[in-house]
């Protein structure tokens, strides 16, 4: 689909379901390039045909794409954009499916996009400092008084 055909579907969408930014349709759009780019690497095999990606690979694959491209800021970036949990990932592609510019199968749903990882489990843990085991000072007892 030419950019200009797709960013006239989106603003159609956005006149039709406002919960979401311009911003999110494009991320999404391009999550799902590089998920099929990412799936083809690691499949060379099925790699030369046109592969169906599904709901749960989407979401890990948007998860990937999301880290890579905002690291820290992911979490605020969806969110200003309307995105707060896996399930406006899905209303998303669903959201695009019925505009014909995603196809689905017959075994789609949007209940595949339901609570496959939390926010902050998925974009706000990677970047918490890991906690070290508490360690006992030997350098003081080694030392003693003198």
């Amino acid at each position: 689909m030419q950019d200009v055909e797709f960013n006239e579907v989106i603003e159609l969408i956005c006149k039709e379901d406002g919960r979401y930014d311009r911003k999110a349709y494009t991320f999404i759009r391009q999550g799902l390039d590089q998920t099929v780019k990412e799936i083809r690497k690691k499949d060379a095999e099925k790699a030369q045909r046109s592969r169906h990606v599904s709901g749960p690979e989407l979401l890990e694959g948007l998860r990937a794409y999301a880290l890579d491209q905002y690291g820290p800021l992911t979490k605020t970036v969806l969110n200003s954009w309307g995105i707060k949990r896996c399930q406006d990932f899905g209303d998303l592609v669903f959201n695009l499916i019925e505009y014909n510019v995603f196809s689905k199968t017959e075994s789609d749903k949007r209940e595949d996009f339901s609570d496959i990882y939390t926010f902050d489990d998925a974009f706000v843990k990677p970047f918490l400092p890991k906690k070290k085991p508490r360690q006992t000072d030997t350098a003081t007892e080694a030392v003693g008084p003198a």
